[in-house]
């Protein structure tokens, strides 16, 4: 059982932390114990591999150099550990938590295109993150926006290309909407094409139609 004294509880007001900055504290905290524990689990696979010395072949060898990742929480320092291979087997220790070259959380990489559609420019990408998570929220600059943006229109053109040869529709709905956000190629007029799949389903040789909603075009 845990005992609470006066040592241990300690008020906001004796920290000199506000609550965003506890809340950063916390998380970092929480995200260093798990990538801790994450290379505990590493080093306890390989425990049994030594060297012709007999000792460990798998070793922690310090940290690699502090990082900072971009979170819902606002901008975090992580420090990840490296490990030391003596077999020539080539281990490495990888945080899935912290991936390498990793600067902003899913979360955050989720929101960007959130941002961008609601009119908010690359430019000002790292203003907009800056209010939501803090004024050291500056890990998206107007050249990082664009590559994803760039990324974006690879992958939609890729999806606007793909094979439709083999797929049958019962019909096609075509609509178009004006989205009122800044566009640098177009009026804001979007072009939306619905079409509904025919899945077949052979019963007492009839054919039982269910209409299979998907986006076709946009």
């Amino acid at each position: 059982m845990i005992k609470f004294t006066e040592k241990t509880v300690v008020g906001l007001s004796e920290t000199g932390l506000g609550l965003d900055e506890l809340i950063r504290h916390g998380a970092r905290q929480v995200i260093q114990q798990a990538i801790e524990a994450e290379l505990q689990t590493l080093l306890e696979r390989f425990e049994n591999v030594k060297t012709l010395h007999g000792q460990r072949a798998v070793v922690r060898n310090g940290y690699l150099p502090e990082r900072e990742v971009l979170t819902a929480a606002g901008p975090i320092t992580v420090k990840v550990p490296k490990v030391r291979d003596c077999s020539g087997s080539g281990v490495k220790f990888n945080s899935s938590i912290v991936p390498p070259y990793v600067r902003k959380s899913p979360r955050v990489s989720a929101a960007l295109p959130w941002l961008y559609l609601k009119g908010i420019s690359t430019g000002d990408m790292s203003e907009a993150l800056s209010v939501l998570l803090g004024e050291d929220a500056k890990g998206l600059s107007a050249n990082v926006a664009s590559r994803l943006k760039a990324q974006w229109a690879d992958e939609h053109a890729n999806w606007s290309r793909r094979d439709l040869s083999m797929s049958r529709y019962v019909y096609w709905w075509v609509d178009g909407i004006h989205t009122g956000l800044r566009s640098e190629n177009s009026d804001g007029q979007c072009l939306y094409m619905n079409a509904s799949r025919l899945r077949k389903s052979f019963v007492s040789s009839n054919i039982d139609r269910m209409g299979c909603i998907c986006i076709s075009g946009l």
